[in-house]
Formats: structure tokens, C-alpha cells, sequence
């Protein structure tokens, strides 16, 4: 009952999201194993938001996204001259929490003139947070990532219409580490800090029928914060 409940509540979360009714999965393979992933698109260029410090760290973060190319160079530079700062931000910062349509992020050391990107990979970070209450408890410092990292609906794109995963690295950038399994969705995490532990549930299309919904299966993990190895223990409340 209690499944049902969350999957219920969970499937008002998605409705909210879009109105296209569009299926977040699609599937065209026996294991799914074969979702290509995506080239970056050449209609776009990069650019970085002014660097972020977050309090009690040695790194800076440039984050990174995209802007889209105009046709001529000649509108390019006008709009860029007529644009504020503020129109040009990628990103917003407040909370220990970075939001925005992030492609990539660069970590660079306060006293060090070397970035080094977060990831290869192309892929879309919803928002990055820094464990504040885990660092005051253990020392360890953590970042945990919103991330669209498949094109899981097969249309050619990442956005908000394909499945969202949970990441997490060092303060640094190291060790990016995916914590949700392959296709599955996340619900939602929470960090108890008495114990230092992030649990997590995501939702599994377990029969293939490219919803989310009562038939399928809800899955619950935690990472114990406290160890180097953050190795993710799947556990069965229900």
C-alpha cells in the first residue's frame, strides 16, 4: 500500500513537469544497454559563470553551459553587448547549492592556475549541493549532483523529459560516482545526519511498459558518508 502511495505521488511529481505526456524511457534494446550517448550540439558554444567558493573549501568552481550561436557574427556581438551579466549567468548560487542548465563543470584549486573538468561526458547537471552538515561532522568534503546523464526517451536530446540520477564526488571533483542504477528515476534523497548516511528511493520500469507507475518497483539505498569507498547498499523497508 505504501508503494502504491509513492508511485501515486510520484506520478503527480512528473504530470506537473510538462503537459506533452512524453514517456521518460523508451525502450529498444533486450537490457537497455544500448542508449548512444550524445555529441555535443555545434549550434551551441560553452561559456563559464565567474568562478564560486564555497565556504571552508580550498577550490573554486567554474561552472559551465551552453549559449546558443547566432547566425551571424555581427548579431552575436550585438546581443552579447546588449545583455546584462545576469543574462549571461548559467547559474545561481545560495544555500551551498548551485541550480541551473549546467553542461560541465571545472574545479580548480585556489592557489593553482589548472582546471580540470568534472567529466568527459556529455551530460545535464540540474543542480550541485555541498554537503554542508556531513563536512562539519566528519571533515569529509562532499558534493551531490542532479544529473540528466542518457537520452532515455530517444529524442535526440537531454532535458527534463529523460530520467534523473543522483551523483556525488569530492570537493574537487574526483571520484564522480553515480549513485542510482541505470534507468531508473530518481524520487527523492534525504541525509540523516546522526548517522551520516544518504538515503535515496528511484522507481524502476520494471515491466517495460515506458511509464512509471503502481506495476513497477520503487528501490531504496543509502551511502554511508562516513567511509572513503561511498559504496551504495540497497535495503528493503517494505
Amino acid at each position: 500500500m505504501r508503494n502504491f502511495i509513492i508511485i501515486g505521488a510520484l506520478m503527480l511529481m512528473l504530470a506537473s513537469c510538462g503537459t506533452d505526456n512524453k514517456p521518460k524511457i523508451i525502450h529498444n534494446s533486450t537490457d537497455d544497454k544500448g542508449v548512444t550517448e550524445l555529441k555535443k550540439d555545434s549550434t551551441f558554444i560553452e561559456i563559464a559563470d565567474l568562478p564560486i567558493q564555497i565556504d571552508s573549501t580550498e577550490y573554486l568552481i567554474h561552472v559551465i553551459g551552453d549559449y546558443k550561436i547566432e547566425n551571424s557574427r555581427r548579431k552575436m556581438l550585438s546581443k552579447w553587448s546588449s545583455y546584462g551579466s545576469e543574462s549571461l549567468s548559467i547559474s545561481q548560487y545560495g544555500g551551498y547549492k548551485i541550480s541551473g542548465n549546467i553542461s560541465n563543470v571545472k574545479f580548480q584549486h585556489k592557489d593553482a592556475i589548472e582546471l580540470i573538468a568534472l567529466t568527459d561526458k556529455v551530460i545535464k547537471i540540474r543542480s550541485i549541493l555541498f554537503l554542508h552538515e556531513v563536512y562539519k561532522n566528519t571533515d569529509k568534503q562532499l558534493l551531490l549532483y542532479e544529473v540528466i546523464d542518457k537520452d532515455t526517451n530517444q529524442d535526440g536530446k537531454l532535458d527534463y523529459n529523460d530520467i534523473n540520477t543522483l551523483y556525488i564526488s569530492k570537493i574537487n571533483g574526483a571520484n564522480f560516482k553515480k549513485i542510482t542504477d541505470t534507468n531508473q528515476e530518481l524520487i527523492d534523497w534525504k541525509i540523516i545526519t546522526s548517522n551520516n548516511r544518504l538515503y535515496l528511493r528511484s522507481i524502476e520500469d520494471i515491466n517495460k511498459d515506458e511509464e512509471f507507475n503502481k506495476k513497477d518497483s520503487v528501490h531504496y539505498k543509502f551511502v554511508d558518508l562516513n567511509t572513503d569507498n561511498l559504496k551504495v547498499i540497497e535495503y528493503k523497508p517494505v
